[in-house]
Parts: C-alpha cells; sequence; structure tokens
C-alpha cells in the first residue's frame, strides 16, 4: 500500500500486511535513519502491536509524526 502522509516531513509511506503482520515499510523522505529504523523493528509485527506501540506519538510541537502517521495507514489499509 501507497500512504500519503500529512502534517510530516515525510511525504509518503509504502509497507504490505499479510496475515494481519507488517512488511516491507519504506518512508519516502523525513529523518532517513529514524525511519530505517522503525522499519526494521516493526517488519513482521503483528499491525495491532505496532498500532498499540506508535499510535499517537507526535514529533516536536506537531500534532503527529511520522509513526503515527504509519499507524494511520495500517488503520486506513484494514478498513
Amino acid at each position: 500500500m501507497e500512504y500519503i502522509t500529512h502534517g510530516v516531513c515525510a511525504r509518503k509511506i509504502n509497507f504490505e500486511i499479510k496475515n494481519g503482520k507488517l512488511y516491507n515499510v519504506s518512508f519516502l523522505g523525513g529523518c532517513n535513519g529514524n525511519l530505517k529504523a522503525i522499519s526494521k523493528l516493526v517488519e513482521g509485527m503483528e499491525v495491532e502491536k505496532v498500532i498499540s506501540i506508535l499510535k499517537g506519538n507526535t514529533c516536536g510541537m506537531k500534532t503527529t509524526s511520522c509513526a503515527d502517521q504509519l499507524c494511520k495507514a495500517i488503520e486506513e489499509a484494514m478498513k
């Protein structure tokens, strides 16, 4: 799936959900090292677990973050 982000530096998130697990997460733009680390940490994780850990995370004065946007993308994909 491809998700266009809102309110963060990363412009887009690509990922796959297979059997309720998250795979192949990649971000376009944003803080490269941090987003690569997030992608590695969530690889193969149950989507509900990812959401429970990362949803609501903020970045600086923003009301969202790239991690929070990933959760929004997962939730949208699961509809």
